[in-house]
């Protein structure tokens, strides 16, 4: 997939610590609570060897499952609390940033844009998946 020099940025304020938004966005037994779109679609499986050089993965399918697809990639940075960069698959790179205030947490994702789809769709569907997110957190 070719990648465009557009990069997106999505992000919410979950109302919660930053330790615990931490392992809500990085345990596996969490990812696969919230790493979806839609309520019609979710993610099955999820893999996380979080450190730099480490290996991610979650499939995310559509419930009806007429559609699934793997997303993945490896780590480039990785600040406990703080930062994680990654490169996708494809080439893309990812860097996620949580910022503590007091019991909350802001979350910022940065995202270069593929170029098969429209940067409206891909900041909606990155958006889609952060309110996930925060709902799932905030509910934990």
């Amino acid at each position: 997939m070719e990648t465009g020099n557009t990069t997106i940025t999505v992000e919410t304020t979950v109302h919660k610590p930053v330790g615990q938004v931490w392992k809500h966005w990085t345990e596996p037994q969490h990812i696969t609570k919230w790493c979806f779109a839609s309520d019609d679609w979710h993610a099955p499986n999820a893999e996380n060897d979080l450190r730099v050089g480490g290996n991610f993965s979650t499939r995310m399918e559509a419930k009806d499952g007429s559609f699934g697809f793997d997303f993945g990639g490896v780590y480039d940075e990785v600040r406990i609390n703080e930062f994680i960069s990654y490169t996708i698959g494809d080439g893309r790179k990812v860097a996620i940033t949580f910022i503590s205030q007091d019991n909350d947490t802001k979350v910022i994702e940065t995202f270069e844009a593929e170029t098969t789809n429209s940067i409206e769709m891909q900041k909606a569907g990155f958006q889609a998946i952060m309110d996930n997110f925060k709902k799932y957190s905030e509910a934990s």
